[in-house]
């Protein structure tokens, strides 16, 4: 049987294990930008702490000698990285040095540190493979945003992401077939290219015992980019789309609170429910705190009772702070579905998302709410971009209208040409797969079927295109023709897999990283994780766009890098990604 894959066990145990070799005594923690987010997500400073780490600082900061600390250092292998390394032990600091990378080092790399330690101070050179954020157990991302442009990769991020990649495999043990969406030339060159490393190492770093058949799915976010556009009404992916995460670390005024299911058993909980059930929760907490702050507040009369109120009061002061931060982020999206009338306006995106129907009249309230003062502009875009995307071809003479309605509200030229992007992104020209359940009789069967059916919650109508194609390769039902392996598979590549790890470049959403949630309950006989370039919102994907639309960044006609140079300017009213969106008012991103 195959072992759960849970990637923030995996950065926690690699952690623990250098924090362990460094031995006893006190210790300086020196990492570079990466490795701090890397370690930020996975633990906390307290718990750093109780392995006598007393600093933590950057690899390129200045830093005054103190010989009676050890050093751990943990940073990813540049170039950069390894010239600071250099100057480093040439002048060392510390009293020792134990040296850990986040992936593999070349031997020339090694052979030049150990010629720059003259004064033999480095104890230990490790490899730990921790490459990549782990977001939650189900959920990482090597955080490369912007990774394409011109519809094509960027200088370095392929790379880094076959690396981030790489790094997951390497963590959780795993060999995998790899797969890749065959419409996207960006999926193939990144399926081939983490082909290639785990090829070069087979009889070295990938040489461990097969635990089940691993797939490896490689997908595109312009397969379905309607998803990262709608309202979100479950926990999680609600305060990402209202008020933005950021490494798991979400911003309110000046307060940044963390949303880690590691540290917050009522966050744990409930992530993943939707707005109603989580109001009740909410109210649920503050009653447990008000009954324990009152049996708190009760007289301590002997040594009993002090002794019980000392060893309460840390899961006492625990609680508090969780029903301070929960009550305060309620709050503030309760406020902002009010003020931004986002009831009503997430009804109409369900409808053009799921559901479908006649062009005119949501037409007419599409129109209808773009004029809306209650509406903000950013919602009054996603509205005429998923109206463009649902009717491309049966209303495209709305489109002048659409963007028409929406300069009225102030939008400039480039904003409104968004919905040519878009449509350029991810129209149907861009897509093979039947987003809308359209194309088929099947699909247009099942779609009626649910209309009249009815759901649940009308606000959680539309399910992401991720979720059946994880329900097909989970059921070894994905046709190989559009979804191919990098190599002829064996017949355990065609069976049932144990393990599926789905890659989307251009970004998941956390309502994505939900549906594998349901998967992993609902099919527990495969495990299923999830990763992205990054995680997204809608502001973020539509960066994304502008970013991919840019025409002065082509794509070489044999599927290279994009092309490095100065930006000849924007192209079909499309400049770069955060000029472009600076402007749009919708609270916080």
């Amino acid at each position: 049987l195959s072992t759960i894959m849970d990637v923030v066990k995996a950065i926690r145990d690699y952690i623990q294990t250098m924090l362990q070799i460094s031995g006893q005594g006190m210790k300086i923690l020196l990492m570079d930008q990466e490795t701090i987010e890397i370690l930020s997500v996975a633990y906390t400073m307290s718990e750093i702490s109780k392995h006598e780490v007393f600093l933590l600082e950057r690899l390129e900061s200045p830093r005054q000698p103190m010989k009676h600390l050890k050093a751990v250092v943990f940073v990813r292998p540049t170039k950069a990285n390894m010239q600071l390394l250099h100057a480093e032990l040439r002048s060392p600091k510390y009293g020792s040095y134990c040296l850990f990378f986040s992936q593999a080092i070349s031997r020339q790399d090694l052979k030049s540190l150990a010629e720059h330690d003259e004064q033999e101070v480095v104890r230990e050179v490790q490899e730990v493979f921790a490459d990549y954020l782990a977001l939650s157990p189900l959920l990482f991302t090597p955080n490369q945003r912007l990774a394409v442009r011109g519809f094509a990769w960027q200088p370095g991020a392929l790379q880094r992401c076959a690396e981030g990649l790489a790094g997951v495999l390497l963590s959780l043990k795993r060999l995998p077939f790899i797969r890749y969406q065959n419409s996207s030339a960006n999926a193939r060159r990144l399926a081939e290219q983490l082909a290639g490393l785990v090829e070069r190492e087979k009889e070295g770093l990938f040489n461990f015992q097969e635990r089940g058949a691993t797939h490896l799915l490689v997908l595109d976010r312009r397969e379905d980019p309607v998803t990262p556009l709608l309202n979100q009404w479950t926990y999680q992916a609600m305060v990402h789309e209202l008020l933005g995460i950021r490494n798991n670390v979400v911003e309110l005024g000046d307060t940044k609170v963390n949303l880690s299911a590691q540290y917050d058993d009522f966050y744990r909980d409930h992530w993943h429910v939707n707005f109603g059930e989580l109001g009740a929760a909410v109210k649920q907490l503050m009653e447990e705190f008000q009954r324990k702050q009152q049996a708190t507040a009760g007289k301590i009369e002997s040594i009993g009772d002090m002794k019980n109120f000392v060893e309460n009061y840390p899961a006492f002061k625990k609680l508090s702070g969780s029903v301070t931060k929960h009550v305060n982020l309620m709050s503030e999206i309760s406020k902002l579905v009010g003020e931004r009338n986002l009831l009503e306006v997430s009804e109409l995106e369900q409808e053009l998302a799921a559901l479908g129907g006649e062009a005119h009249a949501h037409l007419q309230r599409v129109q209808h709410l773009i004029a809306s003062p209650k509406v903000t502009e950013l919602d009054a875009l996603r509205l005429a971009l998923l109206f463009a995307l649902r009717y491309e071809t049966q209303a495209a003479s709305a489109l002048p209208a659409l963007r028409d309605a929406l300069a009225r509200r102030g939008l400039n030229e480039q904003q409104t040409g968004l919905i040519a992007a878009l449509l350029r992104y991810g129209g149907v020209k861009a897509r093979t797969s039947d987003l809308f359940g359209t194309q088929t009789p099947l699909s247009v069967t099942k779609r009626l079927f649910k209309g009249i059916k009815g759901v649940e919650n009308i606000f959680t109508q539309h399910q992401p295109l991720l979720a059946d194609l994880i329900d097909q390769a989970c059921k070894a039902k994905l046709k190989e023709a559009a979804y191919p392996f990098v190599s002829a598979p064996s017949a355990a590549a065609q069976q049932r897999p144990a393990d599926l790890i789905v890659f989307v470049v251009g970004g998941v959403t956390y309502v994505e990283a939900l549906a594998v949630h349901n998967c992993n309950k609902n099919i527990p006989v495969v495990n299923v994780l999830l990763g992205g370039t990054s995680v997204i919102n809608t502001r973020s994907f539509l960066e994304e766009v502008a970013a991919a639309v840019d025409s002065s960044a082509e794509p070489p006609t044999s599927g290279g890098s994009a092309p490095t140079g100065s930006s000849s300017g924007p192209a079909g009213g499309v400049g770069p990604a955060a000029r472009l969106l600076s402007g749009i008012k919708a609270n916080r991103f």
